[in-house]
């Protein structure tokens, strides 16, 4: 199996510079859901990696985020595989799941059976790709629009 792997915050949605955890403040970045069809036209699986650490902060619950979740898929008519999402901040819980560590990397890519030579990561920051580039991942670092990454076969 081939996937993209995204990064949220800046590929999926506009990236505010605040945590976004509200529905009525999560907005869709223009032109991503052409881009993710066109992928999984191509085969690819796509699943979100993301950290949230608003969540261990304190800030938003798990259930916030997930109506974000739930409203991209509403949005795109499901065409995120998987969503795998780090909660953790350093300041207040340790954990190999939050990027640039690779944990839910290594998860995703057990369970889909994904071949990391065929794959790409997505990220809006150097942090996004670390991981990516340790598995032998391809990578993209994006700007403010998707179409800088669509043209993948």
């Amino acid at each position: 199996m081939k996937a993209i792997f995204l990064d949220r915050d800046g590929v999926l949605n506009i990236e505010r510079g605040q945590y976004t955890y509200l529905t009525k403040d999560f907005e869709v970045l223009p032109g991503i859901i052409p881009v993710l069809q066109k992928f999984k036209q191509n085969g690819f699986i796509l699943l979100v990696i993301t950290n949230q650490a608003g969540i261990a902060k304190g800030l938003y619950s798990r259930d916030q985020q997930e109506l974000c979740h739930q409203k991209f898929q509403h949005l795109s008519g499901q065409l995120i595989d998987d969503f795998y999402v780090a909660p953790d901040h350093p300041d207040f819980s340790a954990s190999l799941s939050r990027k640039p560590d690779s944990l839910l990397f290594e998860k995703a890519i057990a369970k889909y059976r994904i071949d990391p030579k065929k794959s790409w990561m997505v990220g809006d920051k150097e942090r996004d790709l670390l991981p990516a580039k340790k598995l032998g991942l391809q990578t993209v670092l994006i700007g403010d629009t998707p179409s800088e990454f669509h043209d993948f076969q």
